[in-house]
């Protein structure tokens, strides 16, 4: 039945006459949690609050910058430790942020979290995952997530996908006896198994273990970040000795002063708040989303949606919303109206968990006119038709089949004509047909005699197409892949102003690059099996595509599983929720054009200011090293650093990491940050050394190292401010705003005499602050025009 919802199935097999398993009774339970013999796997939606403050205080950096604070704190005044209190306040942000997050994440995974059925008592209740015990029986039907290792004790046409375990695509049927792995999920029929192994003992929970124990889920950006501290690191070593030794030794000076201004030129090489601004821009990313009922069961899916240019939608629950109605009902063949409603009564009351296609039918044809189905082939999505053999109550069987018209019938039939009308007019079509072999034959569709055209109506979510078109304007090309007929889907797409070429899937190449080459070129495809998506997903990121797959039933499972980002509707299967990286709680397609821009804010943003942080490491270093090499003072103390830092970097970052941003990021994090960061910093520190050598020349005198740090200072200042403007660039208000509040502040601390005294700074004369000025205007020109260069003729 090809038209039915994703993860449905048709006329299971009613209980035998043997009794069922009637589970463990309230002490036996209470007996087994006294033993521990619970399913006690851990919650993957966050990391315990220890964890988060072990990851945010003990770092590498932490541990240099608290050295030189305590360093600082004994031999300098308290305004030269400025420095320790801001990566105190850094880390405290950091660590609240990401507890903000925590408990965002966990109180909805708590709303979204699965509860399985069991049986205790000889009643079915639901349970939490955490509250299964050995020896339960769990209930299972199409689109259930096998939670614990057991043993099947119920099969009725049970058939459980294991791919996910395995790597083995084609479902395994299960008979009472048979083994069932944790991790695995149904796709057809039901029934029920005793749980044998529970919590860490389960195959799933090993496999995770053992995942998480030598794998972590790839982020381009976490990677990059590391990759560019480590290279600071091996920076910082040589150039911090050369420092110290010429500090200390080379010059003869006060020896707190020269440990002062050691300090001073080791602390900005560490790009402190770049780590913080990433754990904050994620955490603020998952609250932001969790506001929208959007589950994020991991962090790096947030970069990923940045990244995505392909959208891959299911139709049934995506674009269409899950009720529907039978608004037709045509028989064939002169097959008899009443009759045939009272067969559909009977298909729809012999399954227990009827999908939005057979609620649709019950209502339709509630009575099944004393019939009952005795044997039964339940839905796959592979198959796509179900079956059942219908006991009359006059000794006479039937054999009834119900699914897709052209998977049925033969090519050319003459039914198939009216089911293509129905179908361009985006209407669901079913058919019933009576079959000629009996139900286990594997060719039982083979001979069907038509009975009757079902005819059903979805309705289509109002914000669908409002949705389709932001995912246009923002170049994230759309695809539906669906198990439906091509032509049904294809109206539907068209209704939602979804344009392009309509493919049936039946006709798609198997190899990869020619199946491709077809996805590249149309849009809509219907007849998909779940191999199928799966296999196009991997055919698309074989092209370079950045992939989203979005769906909610158990034929969406294994496409979820391979695709870059997986979203999964909160009403959708268990096995869905459970392999997506995105679970929409809201059942809303329209939150999701909120979750790209969110991805796209996130790793926009952050690589944005990144450049801010790595051009104050550039010419920390590059100015380090020209003090060693000229045996000078080194220019600044820590002070003057934490100013230029804090009014250049710390707060204009702080904004600017949580603006909105649109652009889809591109790859190669560290080259697009390190091709700006470079020639800025270099340019930075040549004009902040010169202007220092020249005030050397020009002041003499008590005083003089003052007066040379003051203008070096406001060279280094301006030019990192131009730095910030171009940053902040395309200009909005609040962004020249930012950029002008900066630029107000340090003029305070120039103009207002207790600032003046509390940071060292003081212009003296006329010359050479208007020098200073003058060498800032040359390297903001050539910034200008090094960036243009950098753009035309360095790769991003």
């Amino acid at each position: 039945m090809t038209h039915l919802d994703a993860g449905a199935h048709v006329g299971s097999v009613p209980p035998g006459p043997s009794s069922p398993a009637v589970g463990l009774a309230a002490a036996e339970v209470a007996e087994r949690v006294a033993r521990g013999q619970v399913n006690d796997v851990p919650v993957r939606s966050s990391r315990s609050v220890l964890d988060i403050v072990r990851a945010n205080v003990l770092t590498r950096f932490n541990a240099i910058i608290g050295v030189l604070w305590v360093i600082m704190l004994f031999v300098a005044p308290i305004q030269d430790s400025l420095f320790g209190f801001v990566i105190l306040a850094n880390t405290g942000i950091g660590i609240v942020q990401e507890w903000r997050a925590k408990r965002t994440l966990d109180s909805l995974a708590l709303i979204g979290e699965v509860r399985p059925t069991v049986r205790r008592d000889g009643t079915a209740v639901e349970v939490g995952t955490s509250e299964i015990v050995l020896d339960d029986v769990l209930e299972i039907g199409p689109g259930d997530k096998v939670v614990v290792d057991g043993v099947c004790v119920e099969a009725d046409g049970l058939e459980i996908d294991e791919s996910l375990l395995t790597g083995e695509a084609d479902p395994v049927v299960k008979r009472p006896g048979d083994e069932v792995m944790s991790g695995s999920f149904v796709v057809a029929g039901g029934g029920a198994f005793r749980a044998t192994k529970v919590g860490r003992e389960a195959y799933a929970a090993q496999l995770a273990e053992e995942a998480s124990r030598f794998t972590l889920v790839h982020s381009e950006l976490r990677s990059g970040i590391s990759t560019i501290l480590r290279y600071v690191t091996w920076m910082m070593v040589p150039t911090a000795t050369g420092l110290v030794v010429s500090q200390l030794v080379v010059k003869d000076n006060d020896v707190k002063d020269s440990v002062a201004r050691t300090v001073g030129g080791i602390v900005p090489m560490v790009p402190e708040g770049l780590v913080l601004l990433t754990s904050v821009a994620f955490a603020i990313g998952v609250i932001r989303l969790g506001r929208k009922q959007c589950l994020v069961q991991e962090l790096p899916a947030i970069e990923g949606l940045a990244r995505v240019d392909t959208v891959c939608l299911d139709k049934t629950g995506t674009l269409t919303e899950g009720g529907m109605e039978v608004t037709g009902l045509t028989p064939l063949n002169g097959a008899d109206e009443a009759e045939l409603r009272r067969v559909l009564g009977a298909l729809g009351a012999s399954d227990p968990r009827p999908n939005a296609s057979l609620k649709a039918i019950i209502d339709a044809c509630p009575d099944p006119g004393g019939r009952r189905a005795t044997r039964a082939l339940p839905f796959s999505s592979a198959r796509k038709y179900s079956g059942a053999t219908l006991d009359g109550g006059d000794g006479r069987a039937a054999t009834w089949l119900l699914g897709a018209p052209d998977v049925l019938l033969p090519d050319g039939d003459p039914a198939l004509a009216e089911t293509e009308r129905l179908n361009e007019q985006g209407l669901r079509v079913l058919l019933l047909a009576r079959a000629a072999r009996d139900l286990d034959d594997p060719q039982v569709a083979r001979g069907a005699e038509p009975a009757a055209l079902v005819v059903l109506e979805q309705r289509l979510r109002p914000d669908a197409a409002d949705t389709l078109r932001y995912f246009a304007e923002q170049d994230v090309r759309a695809k539906v892949l669906s198990g439906d007929n091509a032509v049904s889907v294809g109206a539907v797409a068209g209704k939602l102003g979804l344009s392009g070429a309509v493919v049936d899937a039946r006709r798609l190449p198997a190899e990869r690059d020619a199946m491709g080459e077809a996805l590249d070129g149309a849009t809509v495809f219907g007849r998909v099996t779940p191999q199928q998506k799966r296999d196009m997903v991997g055919a698309l990121q074989s092209r370079g595509h950045t992939v989203a797959m979005t769906g909610d039933g158990v034929n969406d499972v294994l496409a979820l599983k391979d695709a870059d980002i997986g979203v999964s509707m909160g009403s959708g299967s268990e096995a869905t929720r459970a392999v997506a990286q995105i679970v929409l709680l809201n059942n809303s397609f329209a939150t999701l054009p909120s979750v790209v821009a969110e991805g796209r804010r996130v790793i926009g943003n952050i690589t944005r200011v990144a450049t801010l942080f790595l051009v104050k490491t550039v010419y920390s270093v590059l100015l380090a090293v020209m003090v060693v090499v000229s045996r000078v003072e080194y220019p600044f103390l820590p002070r003057h650093l934490t100013l230029l830092s804090t009014l250049t970097i710390g707060v204009p970052a702080f904004f600017l990491a949580l603006a909105p941003n649109k652009e889809r990021a591109r790859p190669h994090f560290v080259r697009r940050v390190m091709r700006y960061a470079i020639p800025g910093g270099a340019v930075a520190a040549l004009a902040t050394f010169t202007t220092y050598l020249l005030a050397r020349e020009h002041y003499t005198g008590a005083g003089a190292l003052d007066a040379e740090t003051s203008t070096a200072t406001l060279t280094l200042f301006l030019v990192s401010v131009w730095v910030l403007a171009i940053i902040a660039r395309p200009y909005t208000w609040w962004r020249i705003a930012l950029v002008a509040a900066m630029g107000a502040g340090f003029l305070l601390v120039l103009v207002v005499p207790w600032l003046q005294d509390f940071f060292a700074l003081r212009l003296v004369g006329v010359t050479m602050p208007w020098v200073a000025v003058g060498v800032a205007a040359v390297a903001a020109a050539t910034l200008e025009l090094l960036w243009k260069w950098v753009d035309r003729r360095v790769p991003a």
